[in-house]
Formats: structure tokens, C-alpha cells, sequence
């Protein structure tokens, strides 16, 4: 599988990380809105990285943009010690499918725990997305449980499966990533 690696979102990428939003083109991303408007706001207010969120793009050695990876603060607890990340991935249909999803969770997951003090790191994937799934226990992630009816999407409420990755479990073996 090629490596790809992690890098800030340029301007250049916009256009680009907001094209073809839709639920024929990504159902699992889909919630019934074009994030462009807000994703280029929130771009030029803070590069899409702040204490509580960021987006990073995913690009192959080469340079071509396959997608992006992104992260939000969720609260589990009174106090700051109680803050996990949920991660999450979005790649264009036609680099789906290539190992990426998986490479790119872990490299997150390595980059969050470097550069933070978060213990606790979770990702959501809808019970049908499979893939994906397989692609978090690919990048180190356990599955817990299903969160019934936690996203309204597309019209309809949708059942997740929650996963999470803690600092002190192993890192994936080095050929999954």
C-alpha cells in the first residue's frame, strides 16, 4: 500500500476537499448540507486546526490529495481530564478502497497522541459502512457498542458503531498502516 502522509489544509485544497458532497457520492458524510461555505469560513478564521477541532488533508507520496482526516473535541466528564477526540475521514470515491482510510486513521491517531494530552481517541462509522469499520480495527481502533439512532442523516436517524483507540494500547503493526 502506498504511504500517504498528513499535512495543513492550503487554500488551494478548498475547492478540491468540497466538490461532490452529496448522498449518491458519500453517503456516510451526508447530512443534507454543502459544508463549502462554512468549511472556507472556518478556513480562513483558523487554518481548520484550533483546540477543539482541526482537518487535516491526506495526500500520497506524490502529492495527490486523496481526502482529508478531522477531529472534534467530545466532552465524556465534568472536568478538561475528560475530553477524548472522535476522529473521522472523508476520501474522494476514487481512492476508496486503496488501504488509505486505514493509513491515514492510524497516522492520525499517532499525530493526536503526540501533540496532545487526550487519553482517549473514538470514532463513529454508521453499522453499514463496513469498510470503514474494518478500516479502524485495521488502524488500531476496538469496537465498543452501537449508539442507537445517533445521527440524523439524510433524512433518517442511523445507528453508529463506536470505536475508540486509548494512548497505551499498541499501535497497529507496521504493514497495516
Amino acid at each position: 500500500m502506498p504511504p500517504i502522509r498528513l499535512r495543513p489544509v492550503r487554500a488551494e485544497d478548498l475547492p478540491e476537499l468540497t466538490r461532490g458532497r452529496s448522498a449518491e457520492v458519500d453517503p456516510w458524510d451526508w447530512f443534507g448540507h454543502r459544508p463549502s461555505n462554512g468549511f472556507e469560513r472556518r478556513f480562513h478564521a483558523d487554518g481548520l486546526i484550533s483546540d477543539d477541532h482541526g482537518v487535516l488533508a491526506v495526500e500520497t507520496e506524490d502529492a495527490t490529495l486523496v481526502g482529508e482526516v478531522s477531529w472534534f473535541a467530545v466532552q465524556h466528564g465534568p472536568s478538561s481530564a475528560c475530553r477524548a477526540f472522535n476522529i473521522g475521514i472523508s476520501l474522494f470515491p476514487e481512492h476508496r478502497g486503496k488501504g488509505y482510510g486505514r493509513t491515514a486513521q492510524a497516522a492520525l491517531a499517532d499525530y493526536m497522541f503526540r501533540t496532545t494530552l487526550v487519553d482517549r481517541l473514538e470514532a463513529g462509522t454508521d453499522v453499514e459502512n463496513v469498510p470503514e469499520q474494518r478500516a479502524l480495527e485495521g488502524a488500531g481502533f476496538t469496537r465498543e457498542g452501537i449508539l442507537r439512532h445517533a445521527q440524523y442523516r439524510n433524512g433518517q436517524w442511523r445507528d453508529l458503531v463506536l470505536y475508540s483507540r486509548l494512548r497505551e494500547d499498541p499501535a497497529p503493526p507496521e504493514r497495516a498502516r
